[in-house]
């Protein structure tokens, strides 16, 4: 059966090359005779397995000494909670920048611990645009400024990382971590979901810097506390051992393919294609402001929207699948994470150019 290029915004494509690892190591990984799904996590096979994954993440991102790094469960939903349990106290004030609906998600699970103040939002444009460092304003007492870096339903993304003084900086990552570089050392926590550009499902990612560790407020569950996690090596109790597994091969993946810089170049050449393509036309139209376009997440729309299932039928029809856009937005989108090839966004824009030269 042959595949497809898969645009969904997640659970997204994987590369090709790890899918094809997996399906050769799945009965038996290195002569252990087993799957690593059947690995017990505290034995040396699997710990090997960890151990690996976390260096090359490490390297990957250049994460300095002073910072943990956790493979956790519960995806980046469950750090919405985790973040104010873990780094403020009761009734404390917290900074969140508001882009969508992940941030609205965020801001409405940390007012259920923290007095939240909402520096920025952009949700009168409708979120087409993200706010500058001078519309945020902020608190210097804040236990710390929340933000999401990329924005997957309305195709947004910050291409500078705020500055927030001496109050500790959480990036919720999920959609374009690995996508660039990024300076660690700005951070005090980063998350992310693995979905995306890492991984299966369910796995979530935490940057966090070691000051930051040990400060959860009592009644915090121990499972949702960074402590013993970090203590555990990340496994306080059965990890996510498949994710775990599936993430490191993509890591070392993109160290082999040259790093986070050759990553990035690779996502630019891949949004520069598609965001001409739409400009370029007058049959689409892209709803973001230019500055605060995503290089993951690409929203736009057809002159006549009555075409929109024939795109979507068609499209899909040519191999190009999961294209329809969020129903706050409406339209299309195409998300170009990591795994999705030149050769995808090129088909991409061939087809539409096609289509509208057929129904323009």
């Amino acid at each position: 059966m042959a595949r497809v290029f898969n645009f969904s915004a997640g659970p997204a494509a994987l590369p090709v090359e790890v899918l094809e690892q997996v399906r050769e190591e799945m009965l038996d990984w290195h002569g252990e005779g087993m799957s690593v799904m059947e690995m017990s996590h505290r034995g040396k096979a699997f710990v090997s397995i960890l151990e690996q994954a976390e260096a090359d993440l490490r390297e990957l991102l250049a994460v300095p000494s002073g910072y943990k790094v956790l493979f956790l469960q519960g995806g980046a939903s469950a750090q919405f909670s985790m973040v104010p349990l873990n780094l403020a106290s009761d009734n404390q004030a917290v900074d969140y920048v508001n882009t969508g609906s992940w941030s609205k998600k965020a801001i409405a699970e940390a007012k259920r611990y923290c007095q939240v103040s909402e520096v920025a939002s952009s949700a009168a444009v409708n979120f087409s645009r993200v706010p500058t460092q001078q519309e945020l304003q902020l608190n210097k007492d804040a236990a710390y400024l929340h933000y999401t870096s990329n924005n997957t339903i309305f195709g947004t993304e910050f291409h500078y990382v705020p500055d927030a003084g001496t109050v500790p900086l959480v990036c919720d990552a999920s959609s374009n971590i690995l996508s660039r570089p990024i300076d660690v050392s700005r951070f005090g926590l980063i998350y992310a979901g693995a979905q995306k550009n890492i991984g299966p499902a369910g796995m979530a990612i935490v940057i966090v810097r070691d000051d930051l560790i040990g400060k959860a407020r009592p009644q915090t569950p121990t499972m949702m506390d960074y402590l013993p996690q970090a203590e555990n090596d990340s496994c306080y109790n059965t990890p996510p051992t498949f994710a775990i597994y599936v993430a490191g091969l993509v890591f070392k993946k993109l160290l082999a393919e040259g790093g986070l810089e050759a990553v990035e170049a690779m996502n630019i050449q891949k949004s520069s294609m598609l965001y001409t393509a739409i400009d370029n036309s007058d049959f689409y139209q892209c709803p973001t402001e230019l500055a605060s376009r995503s290089r993951m997440n690409v929203p736009f729309t057809l002159a006549n929207s009555e075409l929109d299932g024939e795109f979507l039928k068609q499209a899909a029809a040519a191999g190009l699948v999961t294209l329809k856009g969020h129903r706050s937005v409406g339209g299309m989108r195409a998300s170009i994470y990591n795994a999705m090839p030149v050769e995808g966004v090129a088909a991409l824009v061939d087809f539409m150019e096609s289509f509208a030269r057929q129904h323009g």
